[in-house]
């Protein structure tokens, strides 16, 4: 149990730290949650330069890292749609997030498929930059509620409104998230089905 995967790990709890604020009513919550959200994505870079830099790649965890980045994407993203976070949207937000659970699980299991029979399916470039455009739109998201529950002053009044701004790339960057999933997805089922089919 080294350093890197030390880090790694850290993010179950801190994910679920992040969801209880996200939630949570009293003062600098949100701030809170914005600021250790941005440690455990902090950690999802370290994590592996680390690794590399000491020669501790290992199997363990690079499974792990995917995995649970997956449980932190998820996880904060059902809290997210489920807290109002969409200015109304919340159908469509629900419905997004539906479809990037299929691609995931699909991706899963695909994976579980190909090792089985010996083959490891890496990530490729258009999943690296799905699960970067999904971090991005998590915090754009999470730093509106920060301005607005405990900034409001600074960023709203007097013909500015930053927090809706910020709220809308938020939101557009969830959409393209969902899009990038389901086309990186397909690129996936496209090149490696075959290791299910025969």
């Amino acid at each position: 149990m080294n350093l890197p995967n030390l880090l790694t790990l850290s993010r179950v709890p801190l994910m679920f730290i992040i969801v209880a604020l996200l939630h949570a009513e009293f003062a600098w919550a949100s701030t809170i949650a914005f600021w250790l959200y941005c440690a455990a994505a902090l950690t999802d870079w370290l994590d592996g330069k680390i690794a590399r830099e000491r020669g501790e790649v290992s199997p363990f965890g690079r499974f792990m890292d995917a995995v649970i980045d997956k449980v932190l994407v998820i996880g904060i993203m059902i809290s997210l749609v489920s807290g109002d976070y969409f200015r109304g949207y919340d159908i469509v937000a629900m419905m997004l997030l539906l479809c990037i659970l299929a691609r995931e699980f699909a991706i899963s299991g695909l994976r579980m498929a190909a090792a089985m029979k010996g083959v490891t399916v890496e990530a490729d470039a258009g999943g690296k930059i799905k699960a970067f455009v999904q971090f991005n739109a998590i915090g754009w998201l999470i730093g509106a509620r920060m301005f607005a529950h405990d900034f409001p002053d600074l960023f709203r009044g007097e013909g500015r409104d930053w927090v809706t701004g910020v709220q809308w790339v938020g939101m557009g960057l969830f959409v393209l998230s969902a899009v990038l999933t389901i086309t990186s997805g397909w690129s996936y089922l496209r090149r490696h089905g075959h290791i299910i089919t025969t």
